[in-house]
């Protein structure tokens, strides 16, 4: 007999020991279990604990392709979820599941939900979160853009630049920052300067482990460098602490052939026409004879 099956034949007998658990998986590995029941519980290798503050209310199930939604709120507490984490954006994107479970035979278990997370508010020691369904995903535009510049993005399956090619990555610990967005080196030789600009800082290991930022600027000052991300990162980064610096790429043909070496994977339109192109005035040439404009 399956979970399903034995959960409905044990609503079916009137008197119930039944509760709800949640389980939740951020995208940095770390993997929560909550429960509505006042004693920890444990199946498919999570441990579910009692009082560590999150709930939901009823899920809205619709048929066809409409998103099935819910909400999920609690309390924030250092041993469950905490504001500084939610700051940092470790919940952002978290996948969620709920069950429906008996307490007393966890084998007995219904899946209710599967999603992720999406806006989180707080407030006043609370947090509030929107719980998406899987069919949140079709609401995501797809197909081809055609631009002049490269639509890929850098060491993904349409680039397949392979970022870890020597020359093309930094690790070293972290020195001065500033305001968790500005970080300077005192050497730093080996790269052109801006090589690093349109890139990703990655931070491996201290308190804002998992956290990345986009590179803004990057900029030679005598033997060392400052890098400057766009936005603060969630966390506070110590100096010694681990970062990765990937290079930057700002989507020009150029750059692509002779940055990268990988114009044979460039996925843009150089010469595609732009908006003005119906309003542009015969060419006053010699050579009038319907051929390329652009020779």
């Amino acid at each position: 007999m399956s979970g399903r099956e034995a959960l409905s034949a044990h609503l079916g007998r009137g008197i119930t020991t039944v509760c709800r658990a949640w389980a939740l998986m951020r995208r940095d590995g770390v993997v929560m279990g909550f429960t509505d029941h006042d004693r920890a519980l444990a199946f498919e290798g999570i441990a579910f604990r009692p009082g560590t503050g999150m709930s939901a209310r009823a899920v809205e199930e619709s048929t066809g392709l409409a998103v099935n939604n819910t909400e999920a709120f609690g309390a924030l507490s250092d041993d469950g979820i905490t504001e500084a984490e939610i700051e940092a954006g470790r919940y952002d994107g978290a996948r969620l599941r709920a069950w429906v479970v008996n307490w007393q035979d966890v084998t007995e278990r219904l899946e209710i939900f599967a999603g992720s997370l999406g806006d989180i508010r707080r407030a006043g020691g609370a947090f509030e979160a929107e719980l998406r369904g899987l069919t949140d995903a079709l609401n995501v535009p797809l197909g081809r853009v055609y631009q002049k510049r490269c639509s890929a993005i850098l060491g993904d399956p349409d680039c397949t630049f392979d970022l870890d090619r020597p020359g093309y990555v930094a690790e070293r610990p972290a020195e001065g920052i500033e305001e968790a967005r500005v970080f300077r080196f005192a050497q730093m030789g080996g790269f052109d300067e801006d090589w690093f600009r349109h890139g990703v800082l990655r931070v491996t290991s201290g308190a804002a482990a998992g956290l990345s930022g986009l590179i803004k600027r990057d900029r030679v000052a005598g033997a060392g460098r400052v890098i400057e991300l766009w936005h603060p990162l969630g966390a506070q980064v110590a100096p010694g602490d681990g970062l990765r610096i990937e290079a930057g790429c700002d989507k020009a043909m150029a750059t692509c052939q002779f940055k990268f070496d990988n114009l044979l994977n460039f996925q843009g339109f150089p010469d595609i026409p732009g908006d003005d192109w119906v309003i542009t005035d015969p060419a006053k040439s010699p050579r009038l004879d319907g051929g390329s404009r652009r020779r």
